[in-house]
């Protein structure tokens, strides 16, 4: 009998250790190695049969390669098309991860319910008469979905075999287990192994596989990030469980950008497209309040109108407090000092909060001067007319700075029917005649004069 083999794997990067040590030599993380037991059988293959024997393949210069363009899978799906780059890639493999309840299952069981191929949902975590359950709600009536519920990965691919399936889900990769690795399902070793085989049987049978993944508490995909490495696409669902929106990103995708955004209203009926989702990120408040300015950013190619809100009060305490919400804290802390040392706005003894609506968190420069209008309407007290809005970067010198893709953000103004919208003087506009008033400014001190007199 042959001996057990056991090797040491981080539980952080992945990596391979002979022996156990307090430190990973690779990621340099301490107390990350765990023993798991290696021992394989003699025959691997996603096939219930041992596979033909192939011929090893040669170099090829590239301008001899055949290439056709393959079509992609149509999910039906708006928000997700757009974040996959068009569809689904033959033959790829996506990876879906998120915070538990986010709604991960509840999107790919929508999607699987209304494809128009045939597709095989493999659950290792809910009962078929639960699966069931959550169906009826979303689609009473689909007509090409299959549901498995199984975590060994031959039985599974005994099953693919029989089916055929066109599109394959997998809910959730941790829940698989492999003959081949003795080591306990959600294990590092069988977490790689289970994604191995998937990963060969998506690429020799040119069908797509979709993954569900757990997160850590620190937000990354359980398991070793060669898992991230391996496939070919991973998206994040994102979102606070405390609002009804929800955001998917690709963080890598073969197949396309990574800077598309897709938006979701969670509803009893499982999850609804949000096609503009402008409407949603601002408020229908009619009254005119200070400390609000609406901002044009960009998500990829998608230019979104969002709500930015700030409030300015004397501090009580002896340290002025600085709080935001979907805005980075460092950079509030910038943008204050360029108002106190260029604009001459005393604010180093007042707290200062700032949130962006919607429960988003945006990243782009362009929303400096939305930041700054609001803070100064809400130390002036002062209402900024609601059919204003904002597209620059703040520079340290107090100068306002352009933004790509400003027409983008100038079309998107005018279709919201806003009247004017600031931006910076250098901002390069080939199309003059706009409905909407392009407000060009260069200073902080022109934006004060112009929206405060």
């Amino acid at each position: 009998m042959a001996k057990t083999k056991t090797t040491f794997y981080c539980q952080n990067c992945g990596a391979q250790h002979s022996k156990w040590q307090g430190q990973c030599s690779s990621c340099k993380q301490w107390n990350t190695l765990v023993e798991e037991v290696i021992q394989k059988k003699d025959t691997k293959d996603w096939k219930t049969e041992q596979s033909p024997v192939k011929r090893t393949p040669k170099p090829t210069l590239v301008n001899e390669i055949k290439y056709e363009q393959e079509a992609r899978l149509n999910t039906n799906n708006n928000e997700l098309n757009r974040v996959l780059g068009g569809g689904i890639v033959p033959g790829s493999l996506t990876l879906l991860g998120g915070e538990p309840g986010i709604g991960k299952s509840t999107l790919l069981l929508q999607i699987s319910l209304n494809l128009n191929y045939r597709t095989l949902y493999v659950s290792g975590e809910e009962s078929q008469q639960q699966i069931k359950m959550r169906a009826e709600r979303i689609n009473p009536n689909p007509a090409n979905c299959y549901i498995l519920t199984e975590t060994k990965t031959q039985n599974i691919f005994r099953q693919v075999e029989k089916l055929e399936p066109e599109i394959i889900i997998i809910d959730s990769i941790q829940t698989l287990h492999s003959d081949f690795i003795e080591s306990s399902p959600g294990s590092i070793s069988q977490i790689r192994e289970c994604t191995s085989e998937l990963i060969k049987f998506a690429k020799e049978t040119h069908v797509p596989v979709l993954l569900i993944g757990h997160i850590t508490k620190e937000g990354s995909i359980a398991g070793p990030k060669v898992l991230e490495h391996m496939v070919d696409t991973v998206l994040q669902f994102e979102g606070d469980r405390n609002h009804v929106y929800r955001i998917l990103r690709a963080h890598k995708n073969r197949f396309g950008s990574t800077h598309e955004l897709g938006i979701y209203e969670m509803q009893g009926e499982g999850l609804r497209e949000v096609t503009n989702p402008s409407e949603i990120l601002i408020s229908k408040n009619d009254e005119d309040l200070s400390g609000t300015a609406i901002a044009s950013t960009l998500e990829g190619m998608r230019p979104l109108m969002i709500e930015i809100q700030a409030l300015v009060s004397t501090a009580v305490y002896g340290t002025p407090q600085r709080s935001t919400t979907g805005y980075n804290a460092k950079r509030l802390n910038m943008i204050l000092a360029v108002l106190e040392k260029r604009a001459g706005f005393r604010l180093g003894a007042k707290d200062v909060f700032l949130n962006i609506t919607g429960g988003i968190s945006v990243d782009d420069p362009a929303i400096d001067l939305a930041v700054v209008a609001a803070i100064l309407s809400s130390n002036e007290d002062i209402a900024i007319a609601r059919d204003i809005c904002f597209a620059a970067e703040v520079g340290l010198a107090g100068e306002i700075r352009p933004v790509p893709k400003a027409e983008q953000r100038i079309l998107e103004a005018e279709k919201l029917g806003f009247a004017t919208i600031i931006i910076s003087k250098q901002s390069k506009i080939t199309k003059g005649n706009f409905s909407i008033n392009v407000q060009k400014v260069s200073r902080i001190e022109e934006v004060v004069e112009y929206l405060f007199g």
